[in-house]
């Protein structure tokens, strides 16, 4: 693509993303984000082809970029490493990427639109929720082979922890609000460190089930 061209679509995607989170889907047209952007109408249809289309776009973008923030590079636990603080490093940055404002945003956009375009959902989810409970268990699976934690089944741990951190700030800030959702990093800390004091002890060696 043309630089031209990918600076037309970068602005179409901030215009979009500006208006839908300030007044929803419904209320947003080509028009107005073809006359926010500088863009004419016919070049917006030329790259995304349907306000939908370019609503599935800029969610796939966001969730694409706010994922690679926190999973391009996964930790690689040593022999000998503490499994509180490798976990610990994962899921504060998972949560606060969670916990983002735009983030949020969107999250309820795509759920009000859930019904009618069930392809932005699928979107959200695989990119969001299904990628960072794959990269936590990747990391527990590497847990597991040094012999540091007991886990017979990495991808069914991962969700349990998961949502032992991310489920009751999610669900809080979903229903009430962004306001509801800030968490200064002390907060952040001591969620975190609850959740793990509940889960490590059911995967740690030599502890009967």
């Amino acid at each position: 693509m043309r630089p031209s061209s990918v600076r037309k679509r970068e602005a179409a995607l901030a215009a979009a993303e500006r208006q839908f989170l300030a007044t929803g889907y419904e209320s947003v047209t080509m028009d107005s984000i073809a006359s926010e952007s500088g863009i004419a109408k016919q070049t917006l249809y030329s790259h995304f082809g349907s306000k939908r289309e370019l609503f599935l776009e800029l969610v796939t973008a966001k969730t694409v970029a706010a994922s690679e923030h926190v999973l391009a590079e996964p930790p690689r636990p040593a022999p000998g490493s503490d499994p509180r603080a490798v976990l610990g490093e994962v899921l504060r940055a998972q949560l606060a990427t969670v916990l983002d404002p735009a983030i949020l945003g969107l999250r309820r956009l795509v759920i009000g639109e859930a019904t009618r375009s069930p392809e932005l959902a699928a979107a959200l989810y695989e990119h969001g929720p299904r990628r960072a409970i794959a990269s936590l268990a990747a990391t527990l699976r590497a847990l597991d082979g040094l012999a540091i934690l007991d886990v017979p089944d990495p991808g069914l741990a991962a969700t349990h922890l998961n949502w032992l951190v991310m489920g009751e700030p999610v669900n809080r800030a979903m229903l009430l609000g962004d306001g509801a959702a800030r968490l200064d990093e002390d907060e952040v800390e001591r969620h975190v460190q609850a959740a793990l004091d509940t889960f490590l002890p059911s995967v740690l060696p030599g502890r009967e089930r």
